[in-house]
């Protein structure tokens, strides 16, 4: 009976604590954590939030770019800050893909964050080299699969959604190809640019602009539906890959423990961030789709993050994909 009174008064303190620290908060800059360096889509996504979460919250908002490990060093450390709401990681589809990805992971990603909420999904764009010489996808096929061909295509990071979606598009036209790992979307564009490989899943909103210039080409949309920066651009599913209609998100995390009326004021300039114009035009014009209004809870960001640990848990066991 003792006991239990105390462990009863514990839960009390602790909560009192944290509706305590939720009245203040915050208090000093808010350190957003990115997985990639700059350059790449996540960062871009980071940065476009930013301003608008700052002036909700009434403390800037510092974004840490942290690459590595397909972003699992990034989001061990945001898993391993204290949970005042001081410490916030912005991540995508690789989170999920690295809990089959990497064995020896020291963070569960379900049980060591706390959700905040979902921001957006975006088209990605099957680019290549500029000199890569296939005029249209027909010919792209024919070309990887001539005998002794080896393309080499770029990523940003093992477990990444480039990675994955670079596994999958080989697999599915039966090409042989080398994966070559960068840390981060940014590096891996500026040799693809360069020349140095010959074809990478690349973010519409950083590869577009390229694509229209013509520094790039580009033969498919990896995504559910076309981009319309590069309307004449078909998807993967409209060439006949219907298992390449894959979705790229991102969404907001705190580490587990956090309070919740914080995680609430985190979700709240989320959705400021998110109902502001200059936010929206800029998702519009990058061809990123922000998530529907009543799917911005962290409720909806915790059921999608369950669902796609269990998508591409089953992709890459059926892939044999490892980490390297």
């Amino acid at each position: 009976m003792i006991v239990t009174r105390i462990f009863a008064s514990l839960l009390l303190a602790t909560a009192t604590l944290g509706a305590a620290s939720a009245q203040t908060y915050p208090a000093r800059p808010i350190t957003l954590i990115c997985p990639y360096p700059p350059g790449g889509a996540t960062d871009a996504i980071s940065r476009i939030i930013q301003d608008a979460m700052t002036q909700s919250l009434g403390q800037q908002i510092v974004i840490e770019n942290i690459g590595g490990a397909g972003g699992m060093i990034a989001a061990t450390k945001a898993a391993r800050a204290a949970p005042d709401g001081y410490t916030i990681l912005i991540h995508q589809v690789a989170l999920a893909a690295g809990v089959t990805m990497y064995k020896n992971l020291s963070f569960d990603a379900e049980k060591d964050f706390a959700t905040i909420g979902l921001i957006n999904t975006a088209a990605s764009a099957w680019a290549a080299r500029p000199d890569l010489p296939p005029k249209n996808f027909a010919e792209l096929v024919k070309w990887m699969k001539e005998p002794g061909r080896i393309a080499k295509i770029a990523h940003p990071g093992v477990g990444s959604f480039g990675h994955l979606a670079g596994v999958l598009v080989a697999q599915e036209l039966g090409a042989t190809v080398t994966q070559v790992p960068y840390r981060g979307a940014g590096p891996a564009l500026n040799d693809l640019l360069a020349g140095q490989v010959d074809m990478s899943s690349q973010s519409a909103v950083q590869s577009g602009p390229l694509i229209q210039a013509g520094k790039l080409k580009a033969y498919a949309i990896i995504g559910r539906a076309r981009f319309a920066g590069l309307p004449d651009l078909p998807t993967m599913g409209e060439l006949g890959y219907k298992k390449l209609n894959l979705d790229f998100w991102h969404m907001l995390l705190a580490p587990a423990g956090t309070p919740r009326p914080i995680i609430d004021k985190l979700n709240a300039a989320l959705r400021h961030a998110m109902a502001d114009a200059r936010v929206k035009k800029t998702f519009a014009d990058g061809g990123m789709d922000p998530f529907p209004p009543d799917q911005y809870t962290p409720e909806a960001a915790a059921a999608l993050l369950k669902s796609e640990i269990k998508l591409w848990g089953d992709v890459i066991r059926a892939n044999n994909i490892q980490a390297q």
